[in-house]
């Protein structure tokens, strides 16, 4: 089991901010759009250190998409930064249209998406997010771990063109990935080297797999354990040849069941290498209010959650269960 334990926590809104920050030094290209969440998406030292290339819209999301497309005719890459609840569901049209359908140069930064928003309950949990967006063409889809790994993203999506949807958080939660590691879009990082199953994980989750991995070697269990941090493009190789290994796979997300990353892996296998297959994730309901930690445990996206999933698959897997082989976790 590779090592991964950390003490340090750090909430990936951080890393977004301080990636922002880094590359408004180094391009005089880079904007930022702001829809008075500024401060919550830690976009302040951008603002302060670049107050010309800030355009603060106030609470008119719309408007904000809008211009965001119009400025990259200019040669502007702008980061548009709010909650995921607005930078989405309340713009869907904008994205559609102005964004993903006329493959601008724009890159959605939304940040406080899923469970872990906590307190602040259902209307600004959303958990369907990842689906509306990687539904649309030219649009990348990426969910990191970690602080590093949102800093990385952050930094690695200013060098490509087009639409790009960025997801992160708003708690603080471990912060375990190398800093110095490169961060490819659309490439898979092994986390653990395993035989017995694979663990496909996303976001957040990925360090509660890791953590359910560990148990399960307590166990006999071999897991493999990779960080799907790009959801679309999906990396198909690096999952292919890993389930072709493994025989079975679990996927875990901060999510809908319907439309996330087990949905997209559903559809690979379904099309190319079915297997036993569980997902954990949020069943067709809304959220909340509640402490992160416990919104995580009631919803059954906890480390005894995955653990309960890789005994079911691996249980098909033993007795060659033809009949049933892609399943919901209970």
């Amino acid at each position: 089991m590779k090592e991964f334990r950390t003490s340090e926590y750090k909430p990936t809104r951080s890393g977004f901010g301080a990636a922002l920050y880094e590359l408004g030094q180094n391009n005089e290209n880079i904007v930022a759009f702001g829809a008075d969440l500024s401060g919550s998406l830690k976009m302040t030292e951008f603002m302060n250190a670049f107050p010309e290339r800030f355009y603060q819209c106030g609470i008119a999301e719309a408007n904000m998409i809008s211009a965001a497309a119009g400025i990259t005719i200019g040669g502007k890459i702008p980061f548009v930064g709010t909650f995921a609840n607005f930078a989405t569901g309340r713009v869907y049209d904008q994205i559609r249209q102005s964004v993903a359908y006329s493959n601008k140069n724009v890159k959605i930064c939304a940040s406080h998406a899923g469970l872990t928003l906590g307190e602040d309950g259902a209307s600004h949990q959303i958990m369907e997010d990842l689906g509306l967006m990687k539904m649309l063409p030219n649009m990348t889809v990426i969910n990191p771990a970690d602080y590093n790994q949102t800093r990385a993203a952050t930094l690695a999506v200013a060098r490509m063109h087009g639409p790009v949807y960025l997801r992160f958080g708003r708690p603080k939660m471990p912060n375990f990935t190398p800093a110095d590691q490169p961060f490819e879009v659309g490439k898979a990082v092994m986390m653990n080297p395993g035989k017995d199953l694979t663990i496909l994980a996303t976001g957040h989750l990925l360090y509660t797999a890791l953590e359910a991995a560990e148990k399960l070697e307590e166990k006999g269990i071999s897991a493999e354990v990779i960080n799907i941090h790009t959801i679309k493009p999906l990396d198909e190789e690096a999952v292919l040849e890993s389930v072709q290994k493994t025989g079975a796979v679990v996927t875990a997300e901060e999510h809908l069941r319907n439309g996330g990353l087990g949905d997209a892996i559903a559809q690979l296998l379904a099309r190319k290498y079915p297997v036993p297959m569980e997902m954990v994730a949020v069943d067709d309901v809304f959220g909340e209010s509640g402490k992160p930690n416990e919104l995580l445990k009631k919803y059954k996206l906890d480390v005894p959650d995955i653990i309960s999933a890789t005994e079911l698959v691996i249980d098909r897997k033993a007795h060659k269960s033809n009949n049933y082989l892609i399943s919901s976790a209970s």
